[in-house]
């Protein structure tokens, strides 16, 4: 199978799909490797060390035009929709529950698209979690940052000091993210609450943590309660293919603390706040009735090289396994690979995602019978 590596070019996007450890791998198994020139530069990988590993190093447009199967960090975006060819394999983030143009594209051209948040593997998200962790972890920093008065915060100081309070973080979803977002704020020293829809992942929290964090059921009471005391909130809910419910209303800014910080991890998949929209790590933030909101769509990439290693650590298993056996062979035989395909044929073959965009689902077991 012909692979390609597109450069990301998404704004203040450095990682890259395939390491070239990844591609030597793929050679090994007889696949052809094909790298956009400068793809892997942002994560610190050389085009000649993709050539030490017998990649071919081309152009953007004769890379799309040759390769089966496309391999990206991120969406494709409207400069690409016109490379992308007809039929094409395409495997990414893909976050299309809050994207309908892009879908209505890979409809249109009847691309096999993949989306990594949606692959499941008894009942976890494998390639999801790394970048989840990552995201976690980042946001109780970025929310410590922002809480400075230089940059429009509450002038708070996370940690507190000797006979002052630190600040109250507030997260909501208490899965990968929600759970190290908690690590890094209990680390930092701040008051950490921690609100989930589900009680067995409350009862985790607690005991991982020991009792150093608070856990509470999700309820409009206890978020408007909540909202009111904290300084920095995380949002970090999901639902795999879908998109983020809203649980924090324009309205309810109102209550909150001026110079307040929230991070919105769930902006990715629309928001789990009405005022969210996504912004780009050269201008990360903006403000709405005196908030400070931090919505990065790609906040991993911020440290392109962690992440790139951690992505392409499980994503490559499942490159190979598609390239080894063909797509539709993955598809019938592997239920991982099958649960993380979004659009086939023409045809949305991902229920959460139909019913998130109003569109008619049709299971992809129904079309590959005929």
């Amino acid at each position: 199978m012909i692979i390609g590596v597109p450069k990301e070019i998404k704004k203040e996007e450095y990682r890259v799909a395939v390491t070239p450890f990844g591609a030597e791998e793929l050679k090994r198994n007889g696949h052809t490797v094909l790298v956009e020139s400068g793809a892997g530069e942002g994560s610190g990988f050389s085009d000649d060390e993709y050539l030490g590993a017998d990649a071919d190093i081309i152009d953007r447009e004769s890379l799309f035009r040759k390769a089966d199967l496309i391999v990206k960090v991120k969406e494709p975006l409207p400069p690409e929709y016109d490379l992308i060819r007809e039929g094409q394999v395409i495997f990414t983030f893909l976050h299309l529950a809050p994207n309908r143009e892009l879908t209505e594209v890979l409809l249109a051209k009847r691309v096999v698209a993949f989306g990594y948040e949606t692959l499941q593997r008894d009942g976890e998200l494998p390639l999801l979690s790394p970048m989840s962790e990552i995201a976690g972890r980042m946001a109780p920093i970025m929310g410590a940052f922002y809480l400075q008065k230089i940059t429009g915060g509450e002038g708070i100081l996370p940690t507190g000091t000797t006979g002052v309070k630190p600040a109250r973080l507030l997260i909501i979803g208490a899965g990968v993210v929600g759970s190290n977002a908690a690590r890094v704020s209990v680390g930092l020293g701040m008051d950490t609450v921690v609100i989930n829809k589900g009680v067995e992942k409350l009862r985790k929290i607690d005991e991982i943590f020991m009792g150093r964090v608070k856990t509470l059921p999700l309820t409009g009471c206890d978020i408007e309660e909540e909202i009111r005391n904290a300084d920095i909130v995380v949002g970090a809910v999901l639902v795999p293919g879908g998109k983020a419910p809203v649980l924090i209303s324009r309205g309810m800014l109102s209550i909150m603390k001026r110079g307040a910080v929230i991070i919105d991890v769930s902006v990715d998949q629309g928001g789990c706040v009405e005022t969210s929209r996504p912004t780009t790590h050269d201008n990360p933030v903006y403000v709405v009735d005196g908030v400070i909101h931090y919505t990065v769509a790609n906040m991993p990439g911020a440290y392109p090289r962690t992440s790139t290693l951690a992505l392409t650590n499980v994503t490559l298993p499942y490159i190979r396994t598609m390239a080894d056996k063909g797509v539709e062979r993955a598809i019938k035989e592997d239920p991982s690979i099958r649960s993380a395909l979004n659009t086939y044929a023409g045809e949305v073959v991902h229920k959460t995602l139909a019913d998130s965009l109003g569109i008619p689902y049709r299971s992809i077991d129904q079309i590959l019978k005929g």
